[in-house]
């Protein structure tokens, strides 16, 4: 799921990008015998990064929440059959290995859905600063520093969500390894 969900905000910051550049005028596309213009590109490309985003959050999210619930089961001592088919009479080693598990699922959220939140935000405002623009609303620095500052965002943001969503997955593979949880389950 980490190599789908990079791969998603891999194709979300080269679709921002490409449509900043067609705005710059730095590329030119044509579609059929019309050239393709930055606004063409700016709606399907935003409304691809909320639902790239939502995916990530979601997930990072589910992460933490499926950490937590294995940490509950183990300190509370209840529904071990959910993990274990014969509960170990010492649940130490597995008390520590869960909440260090804990602690990187939960920082791994709080590294990365403030920095979602941020460029789906400034994506927003520079959306509709650019429609405001286009009738004459605004002027057209409002719109490119707005921009400017989601293109940032999104960029610090998704090497964030790159970094995370790799530490994410090599944790989920030992949470599921060390409890015999399938793979077919988060």
């Amino acid at each position: 799921m980490a190599y789908l969900l990079r791969t998603l905000i891999l194709l979300m910051i080269v679709s921002i990008y490409l449509t900043a550049l067609l705005a710059l005028k730095v590329v030119h596309l044509q579609l059929g015998h019309s050239p393709l213009s930055h606004i063409q590109t700016a709606i399907p490309a935003f409304i691809y990064t909320i639902f790239a985003q939502a995916f990530v959050m979601f997930y990072f999210i589910g992460v933490a929440r499926l950490t937590n619930n294995v940490y509950s089961i183990i300190t509370s001592g209840t529904n071990l059959h959910e993990l274990f088919d014969n509960p170990p009479a010492d649940l130490t080693p597995y008390i520590e290995k869960t909440k260090k598990f804990v602690e990187e699922a939960d920082r791994s959220k709080r590294q990365t859905i403030p920095w979602t939140i941020l460029m789906l935000i400034l994506g927003m405002i520079a959306f509709l600063l650019g429609g405001a623009h286009d009738t004459g609303l605004v002027q057209k620095t409002t719109h490119s520093g707005v921009v400017l500052g989601f293109i940032v965002a999104m960029t610090i943001g998704f090497f964030r969500q790159w970094y995370y969503l790799g530490k994410s997955h090599v944790l989920l593979r030992k949470l599921k390894g060390l409890y015999g949880i399938a793979d077919a389950q988060m």
